[in-house]
């Protein structure tokens, strides 16, 4: 499988084996651990500079704690590939994100080493304090360790989640992996020698500490103890913030030294301090990635790649993607509009957000994994006349429902969603695919929703959001890349609530929501080699819909399919409300719907998940023959 020898690596069989190996041997292994990650992402692509930021310390974590009975949870998921590696998957390692295969994120169903699944941020102390309080009222003595990111830390849940567990003074570690901060080496020796002495004496008090650490130095090294005193005061900002919450600070300790992390992480495993821990580890993220060259976002994820060179293969393509299409018009209505403000939540690059804040610093706003907040934040923006666009996908919008309810939707305010992601989303799996926006937004009130079948189409749809200043909208599209039609010279404002028809016929008819039309477009064509005229109907409106196109496809076919690349209950299930109503649920047509099958469609290719989801063309195909019971010829060479 690799370019890389991994004698050490090879004999881990199990923990048992790893448990054993002596404290010498576990820098080499981590390093065994690294290369072999890299090579498994360089085949399969996927999230390499988190999990490549923590390898020592999962190395230590399995080698100190009795795992699975000691519970270790990895926030968000994206850092657990080598975790997997050394709890029996190494074997499936290369099948990360593929069809059938490993999970890009922990997975209870996957393995007894994954106490919780995590697809999204901040979610690791909330559970592991459940997991706490569960072991306690069971009887049990297993320790419960979060691992979380200082990017996830900018996450109200996690808070919410500290203060909970201070203030219940329970057993609990929470490790905050840092990788945001670097110490310089000597701040980073004392750093650590404190930490010892924290996790291995009673000290109440930091006042103590640092008389104890003071007299460590001869006073003529002025330098160091200058260092010494602005590292304590550091240490005690941070230990004021935690202490706060009931958390005791441990740290910063370097997360690539065998040497600094065994002795503290060992301390906590002999119960030396009880109650609920933070453990401040500093890491760098991307460490021994073989790519040359800074990246901002640190190879958080890429494409395959070639290992010796480092060079990522990416398919060549000339047709832009949704979500550049998108950051270009933003920036060119903010050119144009004074008023037009970004706002994402701690994605940037992943919204295209990064595009406008190089040409627009001043009015794009990213406040971090903090999803309630960018919408009611961008509520409070809409109040004072300014027009923002908040650019969340599908999937992390879900956890800003409540506010779009209360704070823009009950206000009737003109926020402008922008839903990347939205429908499935290949190797990102079930957690990541945003199926249920269509279903949540079509409910509320007042909120105007598009969705854009290519390219040229999103174009417009950017200029009638800008315009649009009724009340709440929301414009959706998928990831990946456009149809590859001619963008428009110039965006016009499209007619709220008004179709089009794409294709004429005279049989059969297919209305279709969003970018899915491609695979209704692939089905009206076998249906026409089979001599079945179908009239192609693109919504563009999910809410308010055309309902005198819909009212006229039914009164002029004998059959209507409903396709939407979202969950049941969203647009199709408001057009069929709406046609029984209206007396038009006639025996003259058959009806039938197509949304995504009710359940969560596992990672898999795109043309994997829209067969599984049952709205891929040949899908569509089966469903209007059905309906119309047209028997298909049998080709002559098969007789």
């Amino acid at each position: 499988m690799a370019h890389h020898k991994t004698p050490l690596l090879d004999k881990i069989t199990s923990l048992d084996v790893l448990r054993a190996l002596p404290e010498s041997q576990l820098q080499a292994l981590a390093g065994e651990v690294r290369d072999e990650m890299i090579s498994a992402v360089s085949q399969t692509g996927g999230h390499l500079g988190a999990g490549l930021g923590v390898v020592e310390l999962t190395v230590a974590l399995h080698h100190v704690f009795n795992t699975p009975e000691d519970r270790v949870i990895w926030d968000v998921g994206h850092q657990a590939y080598p975790h997997k590696i050394l709890t029996g998957r190494r074997d499936r390692i290369n099948t990360l994100r593929q069809t059938d295969g490993l999970s890009g994120f922990t997975k209870r169903s996957e393995s007894e080493f994954d106490p919780f699944g995590a697809g999204h941020s901040s979610t690791s102390i909330s559970a592991g304090y459940g997991m706490a309080v569960g072991r306690d009222l069971l009887r049990r003595n297993n320790h419960v360790i979060a691992v979380i990111g200082d990017g996830a830390m900018s996450a109200g849940m996690a808070y919410e989640a500290m203060n909970n567990a201070g203030a219940d003074n329970s057993n609990l570690i929470v490790i905050l992996n840092d990788n945001d901060m670097s110490i310089a080496q000597p701040v980073g020796a004392l750093s650590s020698y404190l930490s010892n002495l924290i996790t291995s004496k009673p000290y109440q008090s930091i006042r103590g500490i640092m008389k104890e650490v003071a007299s460590r130095f001869p006073s003529e090294i002025e330098q160091t103890a200058r260092r010494a005193h602005s590292l304590a005061k550091e240490i005690v900002g941070a230990q004021s913030l935690f202490s706060q919450l009931g958390f005791f600070h441990i740290g910063p300790v370097d997360g690539h030294d065998m040497s600094q992390l065994l002795p503290v992480l060992k301390n906590l495993r002999d119960g030396e301090v009880t109650g609920p821990i933070l453990v401040h580890v500093v890491t760098e993220k991307g460490k021994g990635h073989p790519f040359s060259g800074p990246n901002h976002e640190k190879y958080h994820a890429v494409p395959k790649f070639d290992v010796i060179t480092g060079e990522q293969i990416k398919p060549a393509s000339n047709v832009p993607n949704y979500t550049s299409v998108f950051a270009q018009e933003l920036i060119k209505k903010a050119d144009a509009d004074d008023k037009i403000v970004a706002i994402t939540a701690a994605m940037p690059s992943g919204t295209g957000i990064d595009k406008f804040q190089k040409a627009h610093p001043r009015k794009s706003f990213d406040v971090g994994i903090a999803e309630q907040h960018a919408v009611t934040f961008a509520a409070g923006l809409a109040t004072e006349g300014l027009k923002p666009f908040v650019a969340i996908y599908s999937t992390f919008l879900q956890r800003g429902y409540d506010q779009l309810v209360h704070d823009v939707a009950i206000q009737n305010l003109p926020v402008r969603f922008v839903i990347d992601r939205a429908g499935l989303v290949g190797a990102d799996g079930a957690t990541h695919g945003g199926v249920f926006d269509l279903a949540f937004l079509s409910c509320l009130p007042n909120m105007m929703i598009m969705c854009p079948s290519d390219e040229a189409e999103l174009v417009h749809m950017m200029e009638t959001a800008a315009h649009y200043e009724d009340g709440p909208s929301a414009l959706r599209f998928p990831r990946g890349e456009g149809q590859g039609v001619l963008l428009p010279d110039e965006a016009r404002a499209l007619a709220i609530g008004k179709g089009r028809i794409v294709q004429d016929g005279s049989d059969v008819a297919i209305l279709s929501l969003g970018t899915i039309l491609d695979e209704a477009q692939k089905a009206a064509t076998q249906l026409s080699a089979k001599g079945v005229s179908v009239t192609l109907a693109d919504a563009r409106f999910a809410k308010p819909f055309d309902k005198d196109m819909i009212a006229k496809l039914v009164q002029n076919h004998r059959a209507l399919l409903i396709v939407e690349e979202g969950s049941p209950g969203g647009f199709s299930a408001h057009v069929l409300q709406y046609l029984a109503n209206a007396g038009l649920l006639s025996s003259d047509c058959a009806i039938r719907v197509a949304p995504i099958a009710d359940a969560y469609i596992d990672h898999d290719s795109r043309p994997g998940q829209l067969a599984k989801a049952g709205i891929d063309a040949p899908a569509l195909v089966t469903h209007i023959e059905e309906m119309v019971a047209i028997k298909t010829p049998k080709k002559k060479s098969q007789e």
